[in-house]
């Protein structure tokens, strides 16, 4: 099941250990179930999104959503600090990928599974304006997300620089940057931001970056779908830090 629906579930759903990627409220509904609803999100940082109920009667699957539907994430997120020990455990350089406001999970789910296959030690994903770990997500990366963390934070911004205090660097991906991910240096402590296509990174997280670095374009089109644009920066830092991956 994806999503939950009535105020009872949904309910039952925030005051048990399921994992919520967000809540949907019909504009104008009151009443004491949806004032706890919306308490228990605040309560355990579950993103609420108030619609048009016309919204919730074309996703409903039962026709009784009573103005509320919850969806499921199809395992639970980590905490930035469980993804940093997981590093600190295994005594190795930290890679952590970013991701600014990706919406399709097919794209999510991809990098997800690159991301594990190369050895890094987490996704970091926004809590807002961004698809989180549905099932499709969960298809898409062929189980990855069984084996690699996810982290889903309120603010992208504040997150990279408490991963600078770390020691690690934060490398954005920008089509105007000066030099190519090959011309970089992706060694070391290294964190990989990566933006949505059509709007990039955010301005706020790419001034936070520490450099920027592009994929060179040699033919007509001016970009590459971003779940292909982080295997190949991805790989790169694999191949710059020489380590050996399994066919």
């Amino acid at each position: 099941m994806e999503q939950l629906e009535g105020r009872n579930p949904v309910l039952e759903a925030l005051q048990s250990d399921l994992a919520i990627h967000r809540v949907l409220v019909a504009k104008g509904t009151q009443g004491g179930p949806i004032s706890r609803i919306i308490d228990l999100c605040k309560e355990h940082n579950v993103n609420v999104q108030w619609v048009d109920r016309s919204r919730l009667d074309q996703m409903s699957q039962t026709g009784r959503h009573q103005g509320v539907i919850a969806e499921l994430a199809a395992i639970g997120y980590a905490s930035l600090d469980d993804v940093l020990a997981r590093a600190a455990d295994a005594s190795e350089d930290l890679l952590l990928v970013v991701l600014d406001e990706i919406e399709d999970p097919q794209n999510l789910g991809s990098i997800i599974r690159t991301a594990e296959a190369v050895g890094a030690h987490g996704v970091i994903i926004p809590r807002h304006r961004a698809v989180g770990l549905t099932a499709a997500v969960a298809r898409a990366s062929a189980g990855a997300v069984a084996h690699l963390p996810v982290v889903q934070v309120p603010n992208l911004v504040q997150c990279i620089k408490k991963l600078k205090t770390t020691g690690a660097w934060v490398v954005g991906t920008d089509a105007l940057a000066e030099q190519t991910a090959f011309q970089a240096d992706l060694t070391g402590p290294l964190v990989v931001v990566l933006g949505s296509e059509g709007k990039g990174i955010g301005r706020l997280l790419r001034e936070n970056c520490d450099f920027l670095v592009r994929l060179p374009m040699s033919g007509k089109v001016n970009s590459l779908n971003v779940s292909v644009s982080a295997g190949v920066i991805l790989y790169e830092v694999v191949r710059q830090r020489q380590v050996l991956v399994k066919p």
